[in-house]
């Protein structure tokens, strides 16, 4: 699913990793992987009383209305019921995307620093030394070095026209350098969107999976002669609580990770401008 360009982008040596084009295919991966866990490892009998043979075979023969109790946080987990496995699917998710934005960004951001590498453009661009400024873009590689690299492409191009005027030359370059960013840019903001849709998603999901369990709780409450069935009661909070705290921090994971993933693009589109900002200056102020 990982993408990886065989041939040069325009203006720019191979990216690499681009990331994955289908967030869909991650959920539904993420998605098997929850339902897994919550069944064959959260609701394994050894994490409820009485889960050993002798247990178990008290509950088959007592019919469906007994119950194995939980013996621990991983059995109380377990009693969350089937909205545990869809808000571990979103955080897993999440998890799975950010570290897959990781890499892509990674890529985007090329081997060196972006500092650096827009300090040393400008200063070729300072002294009109075009062929070390390529030089310098071919050794960062990544999306900004694609960009400018086809900015510079263009500039060349245009010291070479002589039919253009200056202020036509200067649009071309920096029409040049908006077409070259408007390439990169889906690609270091792919499935940021998923990611951000499950900051909202994952608090509702847990806050549904908290309802669930307060109905059951005010179900357990009312049964029987006036008095709560305690094990019902507990079942009900018990899949609240659970519930609350899941949806908690699969919120919590998507909105840092989606502000911190959309920071670094912001960092690297003003690195771009920069830079762009740059040449175009160089390009009026030398011809």
């Amino acid at each position: 699913m990982a993408t990886t360009n065989a041939t040069a982008p325009k203006g720019g040596a191979p990216k690499g990793f681009t990331g994955i084009k289908s967030g869909f295919a991650v959920i539904i991966a993420c998605a098997v992987v929850a339902v897994c866990i919550y069944l064959f490892g959260f609701g394994h009998v050894s994490n409820f009383k009485g889960g050993d043979s002798a247990g178990i075979m008290f509950a088959i023969q007592a019919g469906p209305e007994v119950t194995l109790k939980p013996d621990g946080l991983v059995g109380t987990v377990y009693e969350g019921g089937f909205v545990v496995p869809i808000i571990w699917t979103l955080f897993f998710s999440v998890l799975a995307l950010s570290i897959e934005r990781f890499f892509a960004i990674r890529t985007a951001y090329g081997k060196g620093t972006l500092a650096k590498f827009v300090a040393d453009i400008k200063a070729a661009l300072t002294t009109g030394d075009l062929n070390k400024a390529q030089a310098i873009c071919d050794k960062q590689r990544g999306s900004v070095a694609n960009v400018v690299g086809a900015t510079l492409k263009k500039y060349r191009e245009m010291e070479a026209n002589t039919v253009l005027t200056k202020e036509q030359k200067i649009l071309a370059i920096q029409k040049e350098l908006e077409e070259a960013t408007a390439l990169e840019m889906p690609m270091m903001q792919e499935n940021l969107p998923i990611i951000g849709t499950i900051v909202t998603l994952g608090t509702l999901t847990g806050l549904f999976g908290t309802v669930l369990g307060m109905i059951k709780s005010f179900s357990a409450m009312s049964a029987g002669d006036g008095g709560a069935d305690s094990s019902a009661l507990a079942t009900g909070i018990s899949e609240a609580l659970v519930n609350t705290a899941s949806g908690i921090a699969t919120g919590a994971l998507a909105v840092i990770s989606y502000n911190y993933y959309t920071n670094k693009i912001d960092r690297l589109t003003f690195s771009l401008d920069e830079v762009g900002f740059s040449i175009v200056q160089t390009f009026s102020a030398t011809h």
